[in-house]
Parts: C-alpha cells; structure tokens; sequence
C-alpha cells in the first residue's frame, strides 16, 4: 500500500522497528528489565476497561475505552519518543486528541491541571508488588498542555492495537516531554485546581520535576541530555530542545526558567 501522505504533525524520520518498539520498554509494573514487559505483559487482560474521569468537570463519568474509540476515531501520529535515559524512538502511535476527550467532559474554570491514574491491580501487574516505585503511577499536566493538539490518548501503535507492554489499552503520549510523562495503562483521569504529584518526582525528587520537557542543556544526574542514541543507530545525535517541537510548544513555558522547572 502506499504510504499515506504526512500530516502537520508527523515527523519525516525513519520508524522504529516493531521488534525495537515492543522489546525495548520501560514499564516497572512488569519488571525492571528492558525485555521484561513484553514477556510479563504477554497475558495481560485488557478487556473490559473502563476510565473514570472526575474531579473538575461538568461531566464526571466512567467510560469504557471501546466507547471512547467510538467517540474519537484514531487517527495515526508519527512521533519522536524521547526517554530521559538519553536513547529515542521514532513511534506511529494511532490515538485520538486529549483535547477532544477534555471538551467534551467540560472542565470548570477553576481546573488547572490534568491528573492521570495508572492502574493498580498487583496480581495484573506483578511488579507493583515491589517498591522500586510508589504505587499507583500516577502523571500530571497543566491544562493548557493537556489541550495541546499534539497531546494524544494513544490506542494503537504501527497500525496495530496498542501492544500490552507499550500501555494497552489507553496510554498518554506527550511527545516533547520524557516518555515517563508519557503514563501507560490509564484508569482515571483528574482535573484539579492545584499540581498534581507525579511518580517519579515523589521517588526522586533531585532529580525528576514536574514538566519534564526535553532540555540538552539541563541534565538528568546520571545522564546527559546533550545527546541522544536513537535505537538502531550506533552514532549519538544531538538532542532537539523540546524533542523538535518547539515550534509547537514553546510559547507554553514563555517567561518560565527551564532550568528550575525542570
């Protein structure tokens, strides 16, 4: 079939190969190993799932993902992944708009922020039963960046139904920012008034913020953001403030210092 022409959002660059993007994941409910998800994932149920969106909105609900995809037919993204570990993907998530979901729920004025709850269920998710992390994972945006055409509620990946170990069924992708923003196997959406706490900015505080926006110029303690390794390549590139898409977003954070709200 030929390609389908790109869309305003999708990057040019070579995909990632399936075997790459479904072998090489961080997923901590399912191991610590980069391999681990796709073999400890394998039986995960994903049917029925339903997501609960409450708190600051108009229209609070539980809603079953086979509905939401009714409501918001997926369309497909061409995507730059960027993980705080310093290597990168490039990803055909299919999803559909969290701005779209976000409208019609109708938050109130006073909602600033976007709260996102993972799943919690240890016998599903065996390595809940450790703690390497605090448990539910749990993400967070401000509103404004939740409503961003480029934030996306992933349902698909390659054409194909999102595979468990890259957060089946319902996954955040917020493309400029660390695939940790990125939240896997959502379960509730929140709208609040103030900051939401985040995971790994409860773990390690030093050294995981809020934001999480892709930065060369400001480091993670234990790797430098300067350059990337993009899977498949052996050479370093150099990393692209906002991943390359600050074109898009950086008028978000105008007036903001990047280097203290890391």
């Amino acid at each position: 079939a030929r390609p389908r022409p790109l869309g305003p959002y999708d990057t040019s660059e070579p995909i990632t190969p399936w075997r790459d993007a479904t072998t090489y994941n961080n997923y901590y409910e399912f191991g610590l190993g980069k391999d681990d998800p796709a073999r400890e994932a394998a039986d995960f149920r994903t049917r029925p799932w339903t997501v609960v969106v409450d708190g600051l909105v108009r229209r609070p609900q539980r809603i079953d993902v086979d509905t939401l995809t009714r409501w918001f037919p997926p369309e497909e993204r061409i995507y730059r992944m960027r993980c705080v570990e310093a290597w990168s993907m490039v990803m055909p998530w299919s999803g559909f708009e969290l701005g779209a979901l976000i409208r019609r729920v109708e938050p109130l004025s006073t909602a600033r922020y976007v709260a996102f709850t993972a799943l919690h269920d240890p016998e599903r998710m065996p390595g809940q039963l450790s703690d390497v992390l605090p448990w539910p994972y749990v993400e967070g945006l401000r509103l404004d960046e939740a409503l961003h055409p480029l934030t996306l509620l992933a349902t698909g990946l390659q054409g194909r139904p999102l595979p468990n170990q890259n957060g089946a069924p319902l996954r955040l992708v917020v493309p400029w920012k660390y695939g940790f923003k990125s939240i896997k196997a959502v379960a509730r959406i929140t709208f609040t008034r103030e900051m939401p706490p985040t995971t790994w900015s409860l773990a390690a505080p030093d050294e995981y913020g809020f934001y999480a926006n892709v930065n060369p110029a400001v480091d993670h303690p234990r790797w430098s953001q300067a350059t990337e390794r993009r899977i498949g390549d052996f050479a370093r590139r150099p990393t692209l403030p906002f991943n390359g898409y600050a074109d898009q977003v950086a008028s978000l954070y105008a007036g903001m210092d990047l280097r203290r709200n890391f």
